[in-house]
């Protein structure tokens, strides 16, 4: 409540030195009018003077004359007489004149002397308001203050976020890991359920062969009762025979050699039947082995099912602390940048050059280190405060680093805008391009480019897409120029007609016919600016050799959707690299240099009108008054 109470005084105060100069600059014109006045009517006086003392001389060159002729012309004496009454009179008149032109100097000295007193009046209430700005500025430290604080708890909720995303990469790999594991554990159980679908038709074949040898074997016992009963038979029948008949031996013998037979099949047949039992007996215990396989296969799968149903709980319950925190991150990081201000100007210094005098120094202590410049002129000096001053020592990438957390910004769906604000020759186009060709010189667009995509790819690990869309466009003498266009011509006759700026309802900027392209990576963009730079409009003054003479506009529209959390966002970054302000009378501009130097600094001027109408909240702001605020309109 207190920061909103100070803004609106802060306000009001600007309000206030606005009128203030304005006032004083009216009043230092009134006094130059009345001093051209003064001046008018002293020429005139003396003008006057000069002609009344001319006619005095010549008034008594004619009454000598007269005097002598006196005698001879008295008949005209009363004719000079009225002639001498009338230049009396013209005489008086012009006297009354330089009296009421005296009494105007008199009245003029007293009307200055009053706005001498008016000026020392303001200049105390100056004084005043500078008091006054000086605590406000205590204040804004202890802000920053507090500021520090939230960017510190802001750094530490990215650690955290940090920290859950390796855990997340870590539940990955290992969820990976698993996953493999798991395909191998089913590719041994599908090897396993093959190969005890192989040992339960090897097991059918061997039960079938036992079946069909305890068949064979029954058939032999048989034929071997058979065989035995014959064998009994036949003894008996031998010992019949041989009491009751007593055949020959050789009988005898051909029946032994028949039971031998008999008996040696007997035998073979046995040992067949205990080779089948064994290998029975090795069938059963391959089976068992392949139940015993199948058991554990089986229980390791379940037990790695379960495991990896836990890693993916645990997967979903990080991905849902990474969303909270990243919803965290973009309302702590918002929250820094709106108390730091929407509105920031910074000040970056560049070396003197050879032909230029004077010095510059930074504030070593107080409220206005890093944030105070001060210049030394002709042995005055000047002091001035910004949000944030480089020194000339300050590197591309130390710029960038301040100006980095905007373009975060537009990848989290805002609109920014990034100025590059200065006379002609100050150092705009290296400080917003730079040379791509060296890291070391990489200007501001390649940076927020090369930022905006890595983001974008470690963003895509949390489900997030995005697509972009770039376009580059330059205002010269109030005309639009598509610097992207692959025709030339098209681009140096810029077709004015061509290209009309719309407003839609969504509060989105179009350029009718302008060329936008999809790029997907950082090479694709560095070509694009490349191409652009090519096309851009420079000249020669005497302040500057090669002098941008247009405003350089590139424009990345940013689209983002992330399908797990139905999140979509819509950002845009503006990079503007402003033509350089410049004084006709040292520029030297002539001609088309001329048009182009009028044209440069009334866009100028209409663009800080509307960043004033902006930070003061007015009701009506005049984005209208150049093509160039007009463009930017919904952005600013």
């Amino acid at each position: 409540g207190k920061s909103e109470q100070m803004i609106e005084y802060i306000k009001k105060l600007r309000a206030c030195i606005k009128w203030l100069l304005e006032r004083e600059d009216a009043n230092l014109a009134e006094i130059g009018k009345l001093n051209g006045l003064i001046d008018a009517a002293d020429k005139h006086h003396a003008e006057i003077v000069s002609q009344l003392e001319c006619k005095i001389q010549e008034s008594v060159a004619m009454k000598e004359e007269l005097q002598k002729q006196y005698a001879s012309l008295g008949e005209s004496l009363k004719k000079v007489e009225a002639e001498q009454m009338e230049c009396l009179r013209s005489y008086g008149d012009e006297k009354e004149a330089r009296i009421a032109a005296e009494s105007s100097r008199n009245e003029l000295s007293e009307e200055l002397n009053r706005v001498k007193l008016e000026q020392k009046r303001l200049n105390d209430q100056i004084k005043m308001l500078q008091d006054t700005n000086k605590r406000l500025q205590e204040y804004n430290t202890s802000l920053q203050q507090y500021n520090c604080n939230l960017q510190a708890d802001a750094t530490k909720n990215a650690e955290t976020i940090d920290k859950l995303q390796k855990e997340k990469n870590t539940m990955v790999e290992t969820m990976n890991g698993l996953k493999d594991h798991s395909n191998s554990v089913k590719l041994q159980l599908e090897m396993a359920k093959s190969s005890q679908s192989e040992a339960l038709k090897q097991k059918n074949n061997l039960l079938s062969e036992v079946e069909a040898l305890r068949g064979e074997l029954h058939q032999v016992r048989d034929d071997r009762d058979h065989k035995s009963a014959e064998i009994n038979s036949l003894l008996s029948d031998l010992g019949v025979y041989k009491e009751l008949t007593g055949k020959s031996s050789s009988e005898l013998e051909n029946v032994m050699i028949r039971c031998d037979a008999l008996e040696e099949t007997c035998s073979n047949q046995t040992e067949k039947i205990k080779t089948l039992q064994i290998q029975l007996a090795s069938a059963n215990e391959k089976l068992k082995r392949s139940n015993l396989t199948t058991m554990e296969t089986m229980s390791e799968y379940e037990s790695q099912k379960r495991m990896l149903e836990d890693l993916q709980l645990r997967l979903t319950e990080a991905e849902q602390k990474i969303v909270d925190g990243e919803k965290l991150r973009k309302k702590l990081h918002n929250t820094i940048l709106e108390l730091k201000g929407n509105i920031r100007v910074f000040c970056r210094v560049r070396p003197l050059l050879s032909n230029e005098s004077g010095a510059v120094s930074y504030p070593n202590n107080g409220e206005n280190i890093g944030r105070g410049v001060e210049l030394m002129h002709n042995t005055q000096s000047y002091s001035f405060a910004f949000d944030k001053v480089f020194d000339h020592s300050a590197s591309q990438e130390d710029v960038f680093t301040e100006i980095s957390q905007l373009v975060q910004s537009a990848l989290d769906g805002y609109k920014v805008c990034i100025f590059a604000y200065g006379q002609t020759g100050s150092g705009k186009t290296h400080t917003m391009m730079g040379n791509p060709e060296f890291n070391d010189q990489k200007g501001l667009i390649p940076r927020s480019l090369e930022q905006i995509f890595q983001t974008s790819q470690c963003l895509m690990s949390q489900g997030w897409k995005y697509k972009m869309q770039a376009s580059m466009l330059e205002i010269y003498n109030e005309t639009i120029r598509d610097l992207l266009a692959t025709s030339r011509t098209s681009i140096q006759d810029g077709a004015a007609s061509k290209y009309n700026i719309k407003h839609d309802a969504n509060g989105n900027t179009q350029v009718s016919d302008l060329t936008i392209v999809d790029v997907r990576s950082i090479n694709e963009v560095s070509s694009l600016l490349k191409r652009a730079a090519q096309s851009r409009s420079v000249g020669k003054t005497q302040m500057n050799e090669e002098s941008s003479r247009s405003h350089c506009v590139f424009t990345l529209r940013i689209f983002g959707v992330n399908e797990g959390t139905d999140q979509q966002v819509q950002g845009v970054l503006n990079l503007i690299d402003l033509a350089g302000s410049e004084r006709l009378n040292k520029s030297g501009a002539t001609g088309d240099r001329l048009k182009e130097t009028q044209a440069i600094n009334k866009s100028l001027s209409c663009l800080s009108d509307v960043i004033f109408s902006i930070a003061k909240k007015e009701e009506h702001i005049p984005f209208r008054n150049s093509k160039l605020t007009y463009l930017l309109q919904v952005t600013s």
